[in-house]
């Protein structure tokens, strides 16, 4: 038989939450449904998404089709182990489904050979478990100093019965000092769990930074705006900066711009190799709301004669 990638046909990747395939499910429907697609295929195609909703759509069919799958291409022709669907409470698919050739194959074949009846399982065969891939959002504090976070997944767990239930699992995680966006931590056998004996897959958590309004993180690098005086910009000075490393103070040089770009080198991540951070000087003009204050303005444009447009 032919392997049905159901996840290319719903154009969901392998790790899509429930709720996605059904928003992807129905999004599909609506594309291809024959009262409103002008396609010509729109018949045949409504019905392979229908086939893959049913099977990825239920949590237990699904964890059966991920794990049997796992590896296989689109059109490939492959064959189901024996006994493999006894491992499963799949009753209820459609008989004409690729779901339901596929475990009708496995029982076919352990009847041939003998295997034990249902709820049993033949020992010979094991696969690992699948990896999850999921993403966990920390502080920019958190890359600086390392922390404790604390996940809570839904991963499918099957029972001694044979069915398999939607589990949610709660892990404390360990955020080492000097992570940087997009970084990924493993935490070896918290995947899915293994069959016919086999060890569990593992869990990929990739790195998200929560905005911070102050700051704007590039790889391991830190961008800091700050903002100066007229002049501090002008006469240059020492001011104190507040980083998420701590404060520092920075000399501004004179005759500054708003935009001008200085260095802190090794004060971004401490990754390896550590960032830098940048610090983007922008010049804020006190407001002229009252006499004295229009009164300073007026004699720095009448003293400075600056035009800064010239012709």
């Amino acid at each position: 038989m032919e392997y049905k990638d159901y996840y290319q046909t719903l154009g969901v990747d392998r790790e899509a939450s429930a709720e996605d395939i059904k928003k992807a499910y129905r999004k599909m429907v609506r594309k291809y449904h024959p009262d409103v697609s002008k396609l010509k295929d729109a018949d045949a195609k409504t019905k392979e998404i229908n086939e893959a909703y049913e099977v990825l759509g239920d949590a237990t069919k699904r964890a059966a089709y991920d794990a049997l799958g796992r590896g296989h291409r689109p059109g490939e022709s492959f064959q189901p182990p024996p006994d493999w669907g006894e491992q499963f409470d799949f009753a209820g698919a459609g008989a004409e489904d690729f779901f339901a050739d596929l475990f009708a194959q496995a029982g076919r074949r352990a009847g041939h050979r003998g295997g034990a009846g249902a709820g049993g399982r033949n020992g010979d065969f094991q696969m690992r478990g699948d990896d999850i891939h999921a993403a966990i959002t920390i502080d920019l504090r958190d890359a600086y100093q390392g922390a404790t976070r604390t996940v809570s997944l839904r991963v499918p767990r099957r029972q001694a019965q044979g069915r398999t239930v939607m589990e949610e699992k709660t892990l404390s995680v360990n955020i080492p000092r000097g992570v940087t966006p997009g970084q990924q931590l493993r935490l070896a056998g918290q995947g899915h769990e293994g069959h016919g004996g086999a060890g569990a897959g593992d869990l990929y958590l990739e790195i998200q930074f929560a905005p911070a309004p102050r700051y704007r993180v590039e790889g391991a690098n830190v961008v800091e705006n700050v903002p100066v005086t007229p002049w501090e910009a002008a006469l240059g000075g020492s001011v104190s900066v507040q980083t998420p490393s701590g404060t520092v103070e920075v000399t501004v040089p004179a005759g500054s711009q708003s935009g001008r770009k200085l260095r802190l080198k090794g004060r971004g991540i401490p990754a390896s190799p550590p960032g830098d951070l940048y610090l983007i000087l922008d010049v804020v003009l006190p407001p002229a709301n009252n006499d004295k204050a229009r009164a300073l303005y007026q004699a720095m444009a009448r003293d400075l004669a600056f035009n800064p447009r010239p012709a």
